[in-house]
């Protein structure tokens, strides 16, 4: 399921990353690689601040929606 299906405060490992290579790349420079586990702190005007790799990230849900993690 996409990132953006998640609830605050759960914790989800991310499978895949969908999108084009560039858009894939650019995540990959903020930690979102596959096998990372990933939480989401906020939904904020339209982004979603997660917690990653032990850092604070804001992303859009346009990018959040390219972001595959486990089910629960």
């Amino acid at each position: 399921m996409p990132l953006t299906f998640v609830g605050i405060g759960e914790v989800h490992k991310i499978l895949k990353i969908k999108g084009q290579e560039k858009s894939k790349k650019f995540l990959e420079s903020l930690g979102f690689v596959e096998g990372a586990q990933v939480t989401i702190v906020s939904y904020n005007q339209g982004n979603i601040i997660v917690n990653i790799k032990e850092s604070r990230v804001a992303i859009s849900q346009e990018m959040a929606h390219k972001i595959m993690v486990e089910g629960a």
